[in-house]
């Protein structure tokens, strides 16, 4: 019986020790992210050109303020993503190197921008 309610105490020390660090890397992963803003109106980005630090994860938020969806691509940076009209969605990409990254949007492919990491 002693055995038992030992482990049973170990075994939720290491629980609670497990979830403290679980939640402190979760709190230094967002802290080490990034996030830039960026519209869509006239079929053009605004800015058509965003800038974001070297080396961290990256969240673009893409405001769609026309009346037509569209579709937030790049093919440097692996990604797509449709956003409707009058709505926001949020891209997510890996840490990058530095250097300048072109997107566009896939349904208007007049529409392009960069994104220049630092």
């Amino acid at each position: 019986m002693r055995v038992r309610i030992a482990s049973t105490k170990a075994a939720a020390g290491l629980l609670a020790l497990a979830t403290v660090l679980w939640v402190t890397g979760a709190e230094l992963r967002a802290e080490q992210s990034a996030t830039v803003s960026i519209s869509v109106r006239g079929h053009r980005f605004e800015p058509a050109q965003i800038h974001a630090p070297a080396n961290r994860p990256l969240a673009v938020r893409v405001k769609n303020l026309d009346a037509a969806a569209i579709e937030f691509e790049s093919v440097s940076l692996r990604v797509e993503k449709v956003v409707a009209p009058g709505s926001e969605g949020v891209v997510n990409i890996r840490p990058l190197a530095p250097g300048h990254y072109e997107f566009f949007d896939d349904f208007h492919q007049e529409t392009r921008g960069i994104l220049v990491v630092q």
